[in-house]
């Protein structure tokens, strides 16, 4: 693999807006660079352009062992949350490196990073790009991780914080969400671990449940967030401090953007604790909806969050809340209240008429949002949103509102 050949860039260069099928049916036959690895720059560059732009902006020639290994990188934003949570000067372990996004950001904090790639290609792309960056404190050892743990526990070598990402896909290439069954076992390895460092930080996949996944592991209690967009739970993100015992869990809802980054930290037993809120009476045009982010959902505070917002809910169920005046600092979207509609047959029948585009969601409602949609006859087009919800009274009802 040449990965600094300057001709093999400058072809990259002057290629990035061509068509990449017909690319490589044209340089098939050809051999003077490496084309097939060329139009997977491209490609990669324009898929995850966006996802990388910190990356490709800090390491222009960055390369991509793989559109593969492109897709499973962690993003810019994602990785510097992550490295937030490395404390200035420690000494850092990435058991499960891949293309490095996470070494990278670490790196910027840390004292030293160990980056552990099995691959063969990722670890060699990943020590091109290492040199690229000019990170000298950053070592690429490629190797699986397991036995990279074993050899330092033999050698008497620790680190402050150890970061893994399991792969979540089986042998067959299905996927897979339990811990235990993601490679490696961070639950079967947590004895080995707690004597490699003393915080450990696991990125893992959103589908987890939480109460499973933290009564699950052997070590009591840790930080867990659920980490995402304004529009999308990314992971789950579990932080265990091996020499600290806090009394309870702490789950915190954590929602990045490039310019904010908003959180919501609870404890279960606050939830638990929490006086069930209450319906908000009169609730009609001009009142106030929200609904929490998808990491906030995720996290499952639900009467924390009425209790320290002070809003009203429609129904146990019906995972909304309302408000008559609007309250800011809500860790989520807030509506205003543009109509309240019965879910009646001649309200269905000339909805369209008046609202012939909305963006429709459901809760608690007893039908899902296309099966909605498709009743009232209306395109999936905002800035209008409809909620069809169940109230208080257990009565549904639809809600026409705009953000606000």
């Amino acid at each position: 693999m040449v990965l600094t050949d300057d001709n093999f860039y400058s072809w990259i260069d002057s290629h990035m807006t061509a068509d990449t099928q017909a690319l490589r049916l044209s340089t098939h036959a050809r051999h003077d660079i490496d084309y097939d690895a060329a139009i997977t720059q491209i490609e990669c560059r324009r898929k995850f352009g966006a996802k990388l732009a910190a990356t490709l902006a800090a390491v222009p020639r960055f390369y991509f062992p793989s559109v593969l290994a492109g897709e499973q990188a962690t993003s810019d934003l994602l990785a510097s949350y992550h490295a937030s949570k490395v404390a200035d000067g420690e000494s850092v372990a990435d058991l499960t490196a891949g293309l490095g996004i996470d070494v990278f950001h670490i790196a910027r904090r840390a004292s030293c990073v160990t980056a552990v790639e099995l691959d063969c290609n990722r670890a060699e792309a990943l020590r091109h790009n290492v040199a690229l960056l000019g990170a000298g404190n950053i070592e690429v050892v490629e190797g699986n991780c397991i036995d990279f743990i074993d050899r330092c526990l033999a050698e008497g070598r620790r680190f402050d914080t150890v970061f893994i990402d399991p792969a979540r896909r089986a042998a067959d290439g299905s996927r897979v969400f339990a811990l235990s069954d993601c490679a490696p076992d961070i639950v079967a390895l947590m004895p080995r671990l707690q004597k490699l460092c003393r915080h450990l930080l696991v990125k893992a996949s959103p589908m987890l449940d939480i109460t499973h996944t933290v009564n699950s592991l052997p070590v009591k209690p840790i930080y867990v967030a659920a980490v995402g967009t304004p529009t999308e739970c990314k992971e789950l993100f579990f932080a265990v401090d091996f020499e600290t015992s806090p009394d309870c869990p702490v789950i915190e809802a954590v929602t990045l953007s490039q310019a904010d980054l908003q959180t919501f930290a609870f404890t279960v037993l606050a939830e638990e604790q929490a006086p069930m809120p209450q319906p908000l009476k009169d609730f009609g045009t001009g009142a106030y909806l929200y609904e929490a982010s998808p990491a906030m959902m995720k996290a499952g505070a639900f009467k924390i969050l009425a209790e320290n917002f002070g809003l009203s809910i429609f129904h146990p169920n019906t995972r909304l809340y309302c408000s008559a005046e609007p309250v800011d600092g809500f860790p989520g979207r807030r509506y205003k209240v543009l109509e309240v509609i019965a879910y009646a047959s001649k309200n269905i029948k000339r909805f369209h008429t008046r609202y012939p585009a909305v963006e429709v969601a459901v809760r608690n409602f007893g039908m899902g949002a296309d099966q909605l949609r498709a009743k009232l006859k209306v395109r999936d087009a905002g800035p209008l949103r409809l909620y069809g919800i169940t109230d208080a009274t257990g009565a549904r009802i639809m809600i026409l509102c705009r953000e606000a």
